[in-house]
C-alpha cells in the first residue's frame, strides 16, 4: 500500500526508518559495491502487519492517502524490513509461501561476490546496517522454488510473530 500516513504508536519510528533509507539511498545508489563491482540499487523500507488493520482514506490537497492508526496494532504483530525496492512484492509472497525460510549470511559468504542484485543487496544491507544502529543486514529468504531475496530488518519494531524472519537461526552456506 503506497501513500500511507502512519498515526499513533510507531509513527515516529517508521518515519525515522524511512528517512534513514532515503538518506542512505541518496548517498550510495549509483556508487559501486567494492565486493562485486556492481552499482548499488535503491532499497525500500516496508512493514508487515499480521491480521487486518482499520485504514481510513483521506484526501489532502487533492492527493489520496491511507491513514493507518498504529494504536490498533499489537506490537507483536508488526515488523519492519528493507530490501531492493523491486523485490517488496516478492518478499511478501515468499514469506507467505510454505517452504520459505530465513537465513543469515556469514561475513565471508561468497554471496557478497555474486555479480547480480542478490549479491549487491546482501552487501548493501550490511553497509546500511553500519549507519542504522537499530537494524540488521545480511539476511536472506531462501525459497524452495524461487530466487534468493536479500534483506535487512529493523530491530526497533518488535514483530515477534515474524521472529523467524527477524532473527534467523540458520546460516546460509553457498559454495559459489
Amino acid at each position: 500500500m503506497k501513500d500511507v500516513i502512519w498515526d499513533g504508536q510507531y509513527a515516529n519510528t517508521i518515519i525515522q526508518n524511512h528517512n534513514q533509507i532515503v538518506q542512505l539511498n541518496n548517498q550510495f545508489v549509483g556508487q559501486t559495491d567494492p565486493i562485486n563491482n556492481q552499482q548499488y540499487v535503491p532499497l525500500q523500507d516496508f512493514y508487515v502487519i499480521k491480521g487486518q488493520v482499520p485504514v481510513e482514506e483521506v484526501t489532502i490537497n487533492g492527493q489520496a492517502y491511507f491513514v493507518i492508526d498504529a494504536n490498533n496494532i499489537n506490537p507483536a504483530d508488526i515488523a519492519g524490513f528493507y530490501t531492493y525496492q523491486g523485490w517488496v512484492p516478492n518478499f511478501i509472497e515468499a514469506i507467505n509461501t510454505p517452504g520459505t525460510y530465513a537465513a543469515v549470511l556469514p561475513g565471508n559468504s561468497p554471496v557478497f561476490q555474486w555479480t547480480n542484485t542478490t549479491g549487491t543487496v546482501a552487501y548493501q544491507t550490511e553497509l546500511y546496517q553500519r549507519y542504522i544502529g537499530y537494524s540488521a543486514g545480511r539476511h536472506l529468504l531462501v525459497q524452495s522454488n524461487g530466487p534468493l531475496i536479500s534483506y535487512g530488518v529493523y530491530t526497533n519494531i518488535p514483530g515477534t510473530y515474524l521472529i523467524s524472519y527477524i532473527t534467523p537461526q540458520q546460516v546460509y552456506n553457498s559454495s559459489s
